[in-house]
């Protein structure tokens, strides 16, 4: 992927080095976290200050700089893209932040762990990512490649996007009415939206910016084949349970990724309107 030359995000906070310890947790980071959002005050301060993180060296510190470099790339063109579809339809882009972090560390929606893998909250509007999952894409998964990192983090980006658009609120109202089946079908819907979105981004920075290099969109759909819902439960359970899948078989995943990719605009990527997935 050519990357290098593509603008880089201000919005990317490094917490790497950081670690959660001593004796907060639980109901006592509930409260500092409280406490910082009446008073204004940066709540990983409270934390640092004796309740419970503490750092061995200043975030990110002798850490892979190039990663860092990397994830600030790749949101930034992710910035560009939506900035621009935004703006087409008369509209501003509300920019999401990003947290690298190590292990784990506070959000709006609470402890954020790697085992979680990537994921974005609403509540702060930022997408958090433990790099070691792009380690795990790679060794455990079989899906390597800077691409296929890429697309991860686009797909995060584009549950932002579904969130600033009112999707995810629409979502979630209507699975808090539903069974839980209906409710894991509508959360399928959202998280393939997401892959369409991804690859809407990839489609938009190639003709902006040429990023592609051969083997990329291979490497973007070996990512979205290794995290399906069948290839995982197939993996850590040995059998398959469609109704409880939560983000799209491979195929499925693969499918959308695609579809934004080369539909290229937001209309193809309408996962809640599709008779079939």
């Amino acid at each position: 992927m050519r990357w290098q030359d593509l603008k880089r995000s201000n919005r990317v906070q490094d917490r790497r080095g950081m670690r959660m310890g001593g004796p907060i947790g639980g109901i006592g980071l509930v409260v500092v976290l409280v406490i910082a959002l009446l008073t204004g005050v940066n709540p990983m301060q409270l934390l640092d200050g004796g309740a419970g993180i503490g750092a061995d060296a200043p975030p990110g510190a002798g850490i892979n700089d190039e990663a860092r470099d990397f994830v600030s790339a790749i949101l930034g063109s992710t910035e560009e893209t939506w900035g621009g579809l935004f703006a087409s339809s008369g509209s501003d882009y509300p920019e999401p932040s990003l947290v690298l972090f190590t292990g784990s560390t506070p959000s709006a929606c609470g402890l954020g762990q790697a085992a979680m893998g990537p994921f974005y909250c609403p509540g702060d509007q930022t997408v958090y990512i433990d790099l070691s999952f792009f380690e795990d894409l790679s060794r455990r998964f079989g899906a390597p490649g800077d691409f296929a990192q890429a697309y991860v983090i686009a797909h995060e980006v584009g549950h932002h996007v579904q969130n600033a658009l009112g999707t995810m609120r629409e979502v979630h109202a209507q699975r808090s009415r539903q069974g839980e089946a209906d409710a894991n079908a509508m959360s399928v819907r959202l998280e393939l939206q997401a892959d369409c979105y991804a690859g809407l981004w990839a489609h938009h920075a190639e003709r902006s910016r040429g990023v592609l290099e051969s083997g990329d969109v291979e490497e973007a759909l070996g990512a979205a084949t290794a995290i399906g819902d069948d290839r995982l439960q197939r993996r850590s359970q040995g059998t398959v349970v469609p109704e409880s899948f939560t983000h799209g078989t491979s195929a499925q995943r693969v499918r959308w990724f695609r579809r934004g990719l080369e539909g290229g605009s937001a209309g193809a990527c309408d996962t809640f309107s599709a008779a079939t997935l």
